[in-house]
């Protein structure tokens, strides 16, 4: 079952920033560069949205107005339309079920929220669904990292230190001590690439810092 991120909403983007020392921000501009290169003015969609941080780099890069954001959180979604004002378009919806007709964006995006999907094959069929043939998807995730050396650190930081700055910055321990268990049971590297290549798509992956970040990129065929 999925987190309930109304909770955490109002120290979403602080913790965030926090956690991956501002490295999420550059992690978000590349992914955003790849998936709209040599297309003008792409019609983007960020499912998952949350605050709309992916969101907003598809509108700065010059993504069509207005880049829709779809999550389920109402109080995140706020959050998204407060940065974009109207150039976003904020919907409550299940990205399980996305509201859209077939083939309707040029890229599809999503943020560090694919690993709270219930059902991960359904929300990766719709969102392949609403992307146009030829069109671009970027999914960027948080992984375990694959050298033995560097799990113990990894480790330490994300089941002791994280779960304890969410305690003591959002006043909710529950939420951060999800988050690495999340991670650590969500699909990685040549597995998601495989999941994803099911789906028809023409897929990459990029390691960013050691691994402990992945950057799937995708061509509908």
């Amino acid at each position: 079952m999925a987190y309930d991120f109304d909770k955490i909403a109002d120290n979403y983007d602080r913790l965030n920033h926090l956690m991956t020392f501002g490295m999420d921000r550059y992690w978000r501009r590349h992914g955003v560069r790849w998936l709209t290169r040599g297309q003008w003015r792409p019609k983007c969609i960020d499912v998952a949205s949350g605050t709309g941080d992916l969101a907003f780099e598809m509108y700065r890069v010059g993504a069509a107005e207005p880049v829709v954001c779809v999550d389920l959180s109402q109080k995140m979604l706020d959050i998204a339309n407060d940065k974009m004002s109207l150039e976003a378009e904020c919907i409550v919806a299940d990205a399980e079920a996305l509201p859209f007709e077939d083939s309707c964006f040029d890229c599809v995006g999503c943020a560090f929220g694919i690993r709270n999907f219930v059902h991960l094959e359904e929300g990766l069929r719709e969102m392949v669904r609403v992307l146009k043939p030829g069109g671009r998807m970027m999914i960027l995730e948080l992984a375990t990292p694959d050298n033995p050396m560097l799990r113990p650190f990894y480790n330490l930081y994300t089941r002791h230190v994280i779960p304890w700055i969410g305690e003591r910055i959002a006043h909710n321990r529950e939420a951060y001590t999800y988050l690495p268990e999340s991670i650590e049971h969500f699909p990685k590297g040549k597995v998601m690439k495989k999941i994803l290549s099911d789906f028809g798509l023409e897929v990459r992956q990029r390691k960013l810092f050691f691994g402990v970040c992945r950057m799937y990129l995708s061509i509908k065929s």
